[in-house]
């Protein structure tokens, strides 16, 4: 049988300055929590939606087998 799986996200605001960090320690924060509770980092998506290519938003992917 073909193995399943259950997919969730977590949106984190890019808001600020980018370059201090700040965003940096708080999604190894969630990505910590979520592996704890059984969930697989998958991947972060961000699109381009505010001026000059830059994103407001990213999203952290998790999976877990169900």
């Amino acid at each position: 049988m073909q193995k399943r799986y259950e997919y969730t996200f977590k949106r984190l605001p890019l808001g600020g300055n980018f370059f201090t960090g700040r965003f940096s320690e708080e999604y190894q924060r969630e990505v910590r929590q979520y592996a704890q509770d059984g969930w697989r980092f998958v991947q972060a998506f961000s699109p381009a939606v505010a001026g000059h290519g830059a994103s407001r938003y990213t999203d952290l992917i998790f999976e877990r087998e169900l």
